[in-house]
């Protein structure tokens, strides 16, 4: 469920969820993200976001699908194993701003540890992270908040 979930959400908004090109920077902004802190709350939430990205990502190719996937996947184990801490919220942000930076940079320059490359990578980082902090937290910290209070009775 949460995997169809994650793909729903990131193939409904489209272009927004992959990146809109901003002169040389990608904006991405995947409010789909908000659920990479579900595994706080479920572990099975992390083989489940390890499928939904290795899906959403399909469009861009094996690269994506696979380095995507498992960057999130090393996220969530993360984010379960260190759930009672703030680690558990950062982790997916670190994970795809340093990670996902590493061939998006390539993708656009088309060269690997030139100066360029470095440029649109630390672009890439900056871009990533801040859209990925404010899902995390901007959604993902409310979700998390409901299901606590509603679904387990914790306030």
């Amino acid at each position: 469920m949460i995997a169809a979930i994650y793909v729903i959400l990131t193939l409904s908004l489209g272009q927004l969820s992959y990146g809109l090109p901003l002169g040389p920077v990608l904006i991405q902004f995947r409010p789909a993200e908000a659920l990479t802190v579900l595994p706080i709350l479920f572990p099975e939430a992390v083989p489940a976001l390890f499928l939904g990205v290795f899906i959403a990502n399909i469009p861009f190719g094996w690269v994506d699908m696979i380095l995507g996937s498992l960057l999130t996947l090393a996220a969530a184990v993360v984010t379960r194993r260190m759930r009672t801490s703030l680690v558990a919220w950062f982790s997916p942000v670190i994970f795809n701003a340093l990670g996902v930076s590493i061939y998006l940079a390539y993708f656009i320059t088309n060269q690997w540890w030139t100066p360029t490359y470095w440029l649109a990578y630390f672009q890439q980082v900056l871009s990533i992270g801040i859209s990925e902090a404010l899902v995390v937290f901007g959604l993902g910290l409310p979700l998390i908040t409901y299901l606590r209070k509603n679904i387990f009775g914790e306030y």
